[in-house]
C-alpha cells in the first residue's frame, strides 16, 4: 500500500534537501509501505539507541559523510568511557575505544545531543501524554508508551535515527488508537512488593506468554516507584517484545480494566502465581561463592537508587569493584550531594555515559563472576562467558563487601 505524501515530503523523498534526506524518507516510506500506514507524522523528539557496533556506525557514518543533519535532534544511549576506566579499571581494548571515538564522532557532525543514557525519559527528554515521538532502547519505548502515555512504535537505531533526520515517522502501530488497547488479560496472584520483584515479573510474563499483545496487569497491590516500572518494562523485552503494557489504576490509559482493553475482548488469559516468581527468583542466584565485582545500572541507576547505594556502604569498605552506570546529570547530583563520595571510599566507581552492552569493551571480564540487580545485564554479559547472580541491590552490595555471594 503506497504511503501518501505531501508536497514537503515529496521533496525531501526527491532529493531537494540532500542525499541522506532522501534516504532517510525512503527508509521510513518503505517502513511504512511494510506496515499499511496511509501517511507520514511529525514528531517532536526522538531518541537514537546507538549502540556503538558495526552496522549502527556504519549507517551513522554514511549520514554523516552525505553532510546530514537532524530536523529533530535526538538524544543519544550511552556507550563507553573508556577514559574513565583506562584511569580506575583496566586497559579498554583498542577495538572498543576505536568503535566508541567513531561512534561520538559521527551523532557529533548529525546534530545528535549526546546525553549517553538509556533512559531519557527521566529527565532529558521527556514527552508528553499523547506525543508522538521516535524513541528507539527498548526500556525507552515500553516506559515513554506505557508509563507517560506518548506514542511511539519499537524503533531500530537506523529508523529513529531517519524520523530525526526527516522529523517524521509512518503512522502505523502504537501510533494508533486502536493498536494501544490491551489484548492479554493478566493476573498476578504473587505479592510484588519491591522495585526487585517487578523484575522478576517483567521477566517471568513473557515466558508464559510468547507473544506481541499488548498485556494488561491486575492484582498488584503495591503502587510501584518509578524505577520498578522502568526495571519492570526493561525485563519485560529481555525475555519477550513488549513495547507497551498496562498496570489498571497505574499507568494512564489503565484508570480501570474495562479502559485497558477498550471494550475489546482479551484474547487469552494469563495467571503469575507465588510459585512462579519464587522460581524465577531461584533460577537468577546461579553460582554461589566467590565473585571478582559487582555491576549495577542496567538500565541507568536514578539518583535515588544511588542514594540507596551509598546509604547501604557508609563506613564500608567493598572487597572487589562495584561498578556503577548512570548518566552525567545524576553523577554530578551524587556529587553535590555526598553521595559520590561515599561510594568512592567504599571502593565503587560511579561511571557515566557507560553500557554493559559494549562486548569489545567488556572483554577483560571474560571468565569473571559478578552479581546485579538487572537480568538483562547478565544476559548481556554472559554472551562473553560473564557469570552473574541476580539479586536486589542491598544484596549485590552485601556481597561486594563481603567478597562473595550473599544468599
Amino acid at each position: 500500500m503506497p504511503v501518501r505524501l505531501n508536497r514537503f515530503e515529496e521533496e525531501m523523498l526527491h532529493g531537494k534537501y540532500g542525499e541522506g534526506v532522501s534516504l532517510a524518507m525512503r527508509v521510513l516510506v518503505g517502513i511504512g509501505e511494510t506496515f499499511d500506514a496511509e501517511r507520514l507524522v511529525d514528531i517532536t523528539r526522538a531518541h537514537v539507541s546507538s549502540s556503538s557496533q558495526d552496522a549502527d556506525i556504519w549507517f551513522a557514518e554514511k549520514m554523516a559523510d552525505l553532510g546530514t543533519t537532524c530536523r529533530v535532534p535526538p538524544t543519544l544511549n550511552p556507550n563507553f568511557d573508556f577514559r574513565y576506566i583506562d584511569d580506575h579499571l583496566f586497559e579498554t581494548p583498542e577495538k572498543g575505544k576505536a568503535m566508541i571515538t567513531a561512534t561520538n564522532e559521527a551523532y557529533k557532525k548529525l546534530g545528535a545531543i549526546p546525553i549517553l543514557c538509556c533512559t531519557p525519559y527521566f529527565e532529558q527528554n521527556v514527552p508528553g501524554f499523547g506525543e508522538i515521538v521516535a524513541f528507539s532502547e527498548s526500556n525507552a519505548t515500553v516506559y515513554v508508551n506505557s508509563v507517560i502515555g506518548a506514542r511511539t512504535n519499537r524503533e531500530s537505531a537506523q529508523s529513529a535515527l531517519c524520523a530525526a533526520i526527516t522529523g517524521k515517522v509512518p503512522e502505523y502501530g502504537l501510533l494508533l488508537e486502536e493498536n494501544r488497547r490491551g489484548e492479554v488479560l493478566v493476573e498476578v496472584e504473587a505479592d510484588i512488593r519491591s522495585d526487585f520483584d517487578f523484575q522478576l515479573l517483567g521477566w517471568c510474563y513473557p515466558l508464559k506468554h510468547d507473544g506481541f499483545e499488548i498485556p494488561v496487569f491486575t492484582g498488584l497491590k503495591e503502587k510501584p516507584s518509578p524505577e520498578a516500572l522502568m526495571n519492570f518494562g526493561t525485563q519485560l523485552n529481555t525475555t519477550g517484545v513488549v513495547p507497551m503494557y498496562h498496570i489498571v489504576g497505574v499507568t494512564p490509559e489503565a484508570p480501570t480494566l474495562e479502559a485497558a482493553l477498550g471494550g475489546d475482548e482479551v484474547k487469552a488469559k494469563v495467571t503469575i502465581t507465588k510459585e512462579d516468581i519464587e522460581k524465577t527468583r531461584a533460577e537468577f542466584y546461579r553460582k554461589p561463592g566467590k565473585i571478582d565485582f559487582a555491576m549495577l545500572g542496567c538500565p541507568h541507576l536514578t539518583l535515588s537508587q544511588v542514594a540507596e547505594i551509598s546509604r547501604l556502604l557508609e563506613g564500608k569498605r567493598s572487597m572487589v569493584p562495584i561498578i556503577l552506570l548512570t548518566n552525567s546529570l545524576t553523577r554530578e547530583m551524587a556529587q553535590r550531594m555526598g553521595y559520590l563520595k561515599v561510594i568512592q571510599r567504599a571502593g565503587g566507581h560511579l561511571i557515566p555515559g557507560t553500557c554493559v552492552d559494549i562486548p569489545s569493551c567488556w572483554a577483560p571480564f571474560q571468565g569473571k563472576t559478578g552479581v546485579t540487580d538487572s537480568p538483562r545485564c547478565a544476559y548481556y554479559n554472559e554472551l562473553l562467558n560473564i557469570t552473574f547472580n541476580i539479586m536486589p541491590i542491598e544484596k549485590c552490595i552485601g556481597s561486594a563487601v563481603l567478597g562473595e555471594v550473599v544468599e
